[in-house]
C-alpha cells in the first residue's frame, strides 16, 4: 500500500495556499508583460532608419523623389506596416476634424501610443505632407484590406463642425495630389461608387461610427472623381 500523502492547507507551501496561488499569478503576469515588451521591441526595432526622426535635406529630397513631388513637408511616422503587402489601386480620403498644421498632425502620428497615421495630409493653405511612404501601409481607415491597397490622405478643415468645410486651396491640392498618385501608380480610372468597390474610398465606408471625411468632402467626391479622370 502507498503512503496517504496529505497537505496542511494552512501551510505556506501547500498547493492551494493563497500565497502560492498569488505567486503563480504574479509569475504569469510577469511573463505576459515580458512577452508584450519583446513584441514591441521587435516591432519597432525593424523600422526603417529614416522613420521617427528629423531628416537631413538630402534624405528628405530622396524620400520626396520616391513619392509625390508635390510634397512640402516630411515627418515619417513609426505607425505603419513596412512594406505594404498589396499593389496600390485606391485612394482613401479622410478629414482632420480640425484645422491642424502639417507639423501638428505629424507630431500626433509620431506618437506610437496613438497607432494612427496616413500616407499624406493637406493643410488649409494647400501644402502637402508625407507621413508614410507610399510603399508602406498607413494605419488610417479602420480596415486593413483597404489600407493595404490605398494611399490615404487627411485633409484639414477650415471650419469645425457643421459640414466640416475645407478651403478651396486644400481641395485644389487634393485634386492635384490624386492626379499625381494615380499617374505614378497606374490607376487609369478614378471611380467613385459610393462604396468600397470604387478606386476612391472614404473612412466612413469602413467605420459606421464616423462621418469622416465630413459632409462637405462627401458631397464633393463625384466631382473629385470627374476632375481627376479628366486629367488622367
Amino acid at each position: 500500500m502507498g503512503d496517504d500523502v496529505r497537505y496542511d492547507a494552512a501551510a505556506p507551501g501547500a498547493p492551494g495556499h493563497p500565497w502560492r496561488v498569488a505567486r503563480l499569478l504574479l509569475a504569469g503576469f510577469v511573463v505576459l508583460v515580458m512577452a508584450v515588451a519583446v513584441l514591441c521591441i521587435a516591432e519597432y526595432s525593424s523600422l526603417p532608419d529614416n522613420v521617427d526622426r528629423v531628416l537631413t535635406q538630402e534624405e528628405q529630397a530622396q524620400v520626396i523623389a520616391d513619392n509625390s513631388p508635390l510634397t512640402d513637408y516630411v515627418m515619417l511616422s513609426p505607425n505603419a506596416d513596412f512594406p505594404r503587402d498589396d499593389d496600390i489601386t485606391k485612394i482613401t480620403i479622410h478629414h482632420m476634424a480640425g484645422d491642424l498644421s502639417l507639423e501638428e498632425l505629424g507630431s500626433r502620428f509620431s506618437d506610437r501610443d496613438r497607432r494612427a497615421s496616413s500616407n499624406y495630409a493637406i493643410d488649409s493653405d494647400g501644402n502637402v505632407a508625407l507621413y508614410v511612404e507610399e510603399k508602406n501601409r498607413a494605419w488610417t481607415s479602420s480596415d486593413r484590406e483597404n489600407d493595404e491597397r490605398a494611399i490615404t490622405i487627411e485633409v484639414a478643415n477650415d471650419e469645425a463642425d457643421g459640414d466640416w468645410h475645407v478651403s478651396d486651396a486644400a481641395y485644389d491640392a487634393l485634386v492635384e495630389l490624386c492626379v499625381d498618385i494615380c499617374k505614378r501608380n497606374d490607376i487609369t480610372e478614378f471611380t467613385y461608387t459610393g462604396d468600397e468597390r470604387g478606386t476612391l474610398t472614404t473612412h466612413r465606408m469602413f467605420n459606421p461610427d464616423t462621418i469622416c471625411p465630413g459632409p462637405y468632402l462627401n458631397g464633393k467626391l463625384p466631382a473629385l472623381a470627374r476632375e481627376v479622370n479628366a486629367r488622367l
